[in-house]
């Protein structure tokens, strides 16, 4: 039996392999078109996807992708920005002016690529009538501490910006579009991924207002008019203008956990998939998987241990302390507390981008020995907890996991070892 925690980070790395660009783009590109190919894109994984595509693709091509610092990698005929995640700056609207005026004055007979992976939001913004850079990146941090679901976070987004919830789209028309998405959203929502700059959306400005009065986020009074007036309505289904597009969903966060399924039944460990979109507060996931855990171990129930609880999804922090963060090391860490040294149980949770949450660290692992050796130390697992200090915690432990960018993204991927009793 490969010992848990060597197995726990090879079903994390098969996960990230599963939805490398190389494997999953080849197979669904399009024909070339009579015209032009222009390639557009934004995400974490867009500069891997531009250099895939350009790989396969034959005839000329030509274009603009933006993608987070750090994560550019060459290509030779599409031009590659970088910009800021998950806060945008000025750069972000450089990126979305530049391909906005790629994609103008396109004829019947063109074709426009648009690569599309988590992390668009932020990294191609242009922000809509009336509202400054600076309102965006204030709502955008307040949203982003206030607990929020990637849902509301991006509704709210669409009906803010001059780019996205389907606007990039109409913007091509009358060129056919085809968008390749890599999903990182629970549900994999085409209008949830990037904040869906080539989809439809079904939300409104009313929707957006509502979020933001429920997590009782103040509104510049630019914000507010935008959403106020209507005058920020999305581009909605059945707009004539969208009426030469088509999505292509290549890869996603169930055949991630697939992948890493077939990392354990190979090594002779069963595999329980729990679910590839499960949202909610981090800390709170963790109690109920550890709750999950603990009655396996100890009942048999409903799996026989050995076992591995797999899910996926994307949870989030509502920020009370000032420690290093991250969502999935909240989890982690939450898990570990409740647990409290449960015999034969590991468990591993990262994000499938290598970033968790600002840190450059994917997650970290935790042992049954994870909170007796942070007590060793003098560390204080619930106050770290409480403060929001997960990457602070395991790394003081030597358990986190670095992986570098991943140069894709799928979500969170969160994995549980239950030995036999």
């Amino acid at each position: 039996m490969t010992e848990p925690t060597i197995l726990l980070r090879a079903m994390f790395d098969a996960a990230v392999a599963a939805a490398q660009s190389s494997h999953c783009l080849p197979p669904h590109l399009p024909e070339a078109p009579k015209g032009r190919t222009i390639v557009i894109g934004a995400g974490k994984a867009s500069a891997e996807m531009a250099r895939v595509l350009e790989q396969h693709w034959s005839g000329p091509v030509e274009g603009h992708v933006v993608t987070r610092y750090g994560y550019a990698v060459p290509c030779t005929r599409i031009a590659i920005m970088e910009s800021s995640h998950p806060v945008p700056d000025d750069a972000s609207v450089a990126a979305a002016q530049r391909i906005l005026a790629l994609v103008s004055n396109l004829t019947a007979d063109d074709l426009v690529i648009c690569l599309v992976s988590g992390g668009g939001s932020s990294l191609m913004v242009l922000p809509g009538e009336g509202v400054t850079l600076a309102d965006k990146q204030g709502i955008n941090r307040a949203l982003l501490a206030s607990g929020a679901t990637i849902g509301e976070m991006n509704c709210v987004r669409r009906h803010l910006s001059a780019i996205k919830g389907g606007r990039l789209a109409a913007a091509c028309h009358p060129a056919r579009v085809v968008t390749l998405l890599i999903s990182d959203v629970p549900g994999d929502d085409p209008a949830d991924i990037a904040s869906g700059p080539t989809t439809a959306d079904r939300t409104t400005c009313a929707d957006a207002l509502a979020i933001l009065g429920r997590y009782q986020i103040a509104m510049p009074d630019g914000v507010r008019a935008l959403l106020a007036s209507g005058a920020g309505e999305s581009v909605k289904p059945g707009d004539a203008r969208l009426a030469g597009s088509e999505t292509r969903m290549i890869a996603t966060p169930l055949m991630a956990l697939e992948a890493a399924a077939q990392v354990a039944r190979d090594a002779g460990v069963p595999v329980h998939i729990l679910g590839d979109s499960i949202e909610g507060e981090a800390r709170d996931v963790g109690i109920v998987m550890a709750g999950m855990a603990r009655h396996v171990a100890l009942h048999g129930q409903p799996f026989t241990a050995p076992c591995i609880l797999l899910s996926g999804g994307e949870t989030t922090v509502t920020v009370r302390g000032n420690g290093k963060g991250g969502r999935n090391v909240e989890f982690l860490l939450s898990l570990a507390v409740a647990l409290n040294g449960l015999p034969g149980t590991y468990a591993i949770a990262c994000d499938t981008d290598g970033v968790d949450g600002q840190e450059e660290i994917a997650g970290a692992l935790m042992a049954p020995d994870t909170l007796a050796r942070a007590w060793d130390l003098g560390i204080k697992p619930r106050d770290s907890l409480a403060n929001n200090d997960g990457h602070g915690f395991f790394g003081a432990l030597g358990d986190a996991v670095v992986s570098g960018p991943t140069l894709t993204n799928v979500n969170d991927f969160r994995a549980i070892y239950i030995g036999a009793a």
